[in-house]
């Protein structure tokens, strides 16, 4: 995280806000306010394992999913400069940089799509993959339902979770594995694309390859990814 504060940092002084008096509220939304009602039921928020905190810089807004939840409120500076010790506060500070990247323009699609956008993305997934990467052999790190009943039908594909409820499940084909499975998986895949909430738990690091191509996925990891000058996948954000 030490590179993003830096990073994060430069733009907040090269923009004169470093010292502004400027207030982030961050609070948890409800599965319906964060993603509306799509057609399926099986993602993690709806599981109510994770929530989308949403923090409001200037009018412009940005999200984080976290297991660790509630509301913060403080400046801008010190957010960025925080002790990120666990994942509440990963939480905060990673939504608040989506958030005021947001209101620079810096970066967009930072906020979750809703209703019908969960399908949509999926159904452009697989045409991203082949114009970028050709045929490749993919780990998912993080079990998104949509994109494993996609990419299973099209690439060979592994993937892992974190949460044990979903371990050992079998879609199209293609068993949920654990994160002990991660090393082994990035050694045989071609492209590893992994989950945004990495970088709320810390562990993206891991992601990173010099050897093979990352993309990350959702909303948010936008304003990481932007920092961190790599590749990310969120369609249908808004």
């Amino acid at each position: 995280m030490k590179e993003l504060k830096e990073q994060i940092n430069k733009i907040i002084r090269a923009r004169d806000i470093k010292d502004g008096i400027v207030r982030i509220k961050t609070k948890v939304l409800s599965a319906e306010e964060a993603i509306g009602n799509p057609e399926h039921d099986d993602y993690p928020i709806q599981k109510g394992r994770e929530r989308l905190m949403q923090a409001d810089f200037n009018g412009a807004y940005g999200v984080a999913f976290t297991d660790m939840f509630g509301d913060y409120e403080g400046s801008l500076y010190e957010i960025v400069n925080m002790e990120l010790k666990n994942n509440f506060r990963r939480a905060v500070f990673i939504s608040t940089i989506n958030a005021a990247l947001n209101c620079l323009g810096l970066v967009d699609k930072t906020s979750h799509c809703k209703d019908g956008g969960p399908v949509n993305c999926r159904k452009r997934i697989v045409g991203f993959i082949r114009d970028n990467f050709g045929n490749p052999k993919i780990f998912q790190a993080g079990f998104q339902p949509r994109f494993v009943e996609a990419l299973s039908k099209e690439f060979e594909l592994r993937v892992t979770d974190i949460d044990k409820d979903n371990i050992g499940k079998k879609i199209n084909g293609v068993t949920i594995g654990s994160p002990e499975n991660t090393e082994k998986n990035i050694e045989w895949c071609d492209l590893i694309f992994a989950t945004g909430s990495t970088f709320v738990n810390n562990t993206y690091k891991q992601f990173i390859v010099k050897s093979k191509p990352t993309v990350f996925y959702g909303v948010t990891c936008a304003g990481a990814v932007y920092l961190s000058n790599l590749k990310r996948y969120c369609p249908e954000g808004m």
